[in-house]
């Protein structure tokens, strides 16, 4: 068994090319052994091009603003409640404003979200990401800092169970709606704003 406290984080900060040269920032967080192709994979775990603890903040493998575009696929539901809320200011951090990240996790009602030991309270959706964006934390009086400092926009999907991608479309916002096991997964797609 591997005792996590003899790992070394090993974060070089990401060598940009002169300006000019520069292709997209893009950075997988999370990405175990299969990065997303075209990303830089950054994980404690796995194979990833560098190799960090995501829950140790603040990141150092990258600047403020430097990142075009971030993937985080079955990451984000194994970060602890309250632990997700310095993993979205680091996110919003290294982002580029109008820099966008797409995180896939289990849908709140699917049991893909409770049957993994390892995922943490609470499960993820939709209304999750509302505490991301700095107007509505103000317009729900929350904006005394304890729930952070990003301020994303979001847009959000759902990567349904097979069986129901045969339904009409009314079928499937009903069944979303009232049922369980109905919806895999979420995909959000987060916009960091200015």
């Amino acid at each position: 068994m591997t005792n996590h406290s003899d790992l070394t984080d090993i974060a070089m900060p990401i060598e940009l090319p002169p300006v000019g040269q520069q292709t997209p920032l893009k950075l997988d967080l999370g990405c175990g052994q299969r990065c997303q192709p075209g990303f830089t994979g950054v994980d404690k775990f796995g194979t990833p091009n560098i190799q960090f603890d995501l829950m140790t903040f603040p990141w150092t493998f990258a600047a403020d603003s430097s990142v075009d575009e971030v993937w985080c696929s079955h990451f984000f539901e194994h970060i602890p409640g309250p632990t997700r809320i310095p993993f979205m200011d680091e996110l919003w951090r290294i982002l580029k404003v109008g820099g966008k990240a797409t995180i896939i996790t289990p849908y709140y009602s699917s049991m893909r979200a409770v049957q993994d030991p390892t995922h943490a309270w609470p499960p993820i959706c939709e209304a999750s990401y509302l505490y991301f964006n700095a107007e509505w934390r103000r317009i729900n009086m929350l904006d005394h800092g304890y729930l952070g400092t990003c301020d994303f926009d979001f847009t959000y999907g759902y990567i349904p169970d097979q069986e129901i991608t045969l339904w009409n479309q009314e079928r499937r916002d009903n069944a979303i709606k009232r049922n369980i096991n109905v919806v895999n997964d979420l995909q959000v797609t987060l916009t960091k704003r200015g």
